[in-house]
């Protein structure tokens, strides 16, 4: 009979080298890291809609969205993330350190599917909440076609705004309105 080996600690740092080389984005959790899975048509195409609305509206300011690609760090909950969007206008975020990472968003959006949504509802929002600059945690339902915002208040609670498909998407913290209908164009059955 043989022992189980001993876990071998995996810190950011390691994780950061580590994932630079890797062929898939993996997220990483305390310690832990978890490959993510492709996207469907339905997720690109709702995804890519509100990129390019926030895209276009922030143009000129120092507000800057990333799609898909960009990590963010949750010091608190020893996490790095892959957030279907975000927008950070912080300073800190335009240096030559933080062009793999972002620290300080302001908005996130996660697009929902069935195999992460109680996560991204559960413990990856209770993450988020650690950053002290985000305002806005949005959740876009690609089933069930609405789009929850959840807006932190002057008191600091997490107020939730949800609209339908036929109503006016109110994005605050960059000052975003536009049809709920503009981000779901184009997405076929998911």
């Amino acid at each position: 009979m043989s022992l189980p080996q001993p876990k071998i600690p995996f810190g950011p740092d390691d994780y950061l080298a580590w994932e630079q080389d890797q062929p898939i984005r993996s997220e990483y959790v305390d310690g832990e890291v978890f490959a993510m899975s492709g996207a469907s048509d339905a997720h690109g195409t709702a995804a890519g809609n509100l990129f390019a609305g926030l895209h276009a509206h922030l143009r000129g300011t120092p507000c800057k969205p990333f799609i898909a690609d960009m990590k963010v760090h949750v010091e608190a909950a020893n996490s790095f993330f892959y957030p279907d969007i975000l927008v950070t206008c912080d300073p800190r975020d335009r240096s030559a350190e933080a062009s793999h990472v972002k620290r300080h968003p302001l908005l996130i959006v996660e697009l929902l599917s069935p195999s992460t949504e109680a996560y991204d509802r559960g413990n990856k929002f209770a993450a988020y909440r650690t950053l002290a600059a985000l305002q806005e945690y949005v959740l876009v339902s690609l089933e069930e076609r609405r789009i929850e915002v959840f807006r932190r208040d002057d008191s600091g609670h997490w107020v939730l705004y949800p609209f339908a498909l036929d109503e006016q998407l109110e994005l605050a913290s960059v000052g975003l309105r536009c049809p709920v209908a503009e981000v779901f164009e184009g997405v076929e059955g998911e």
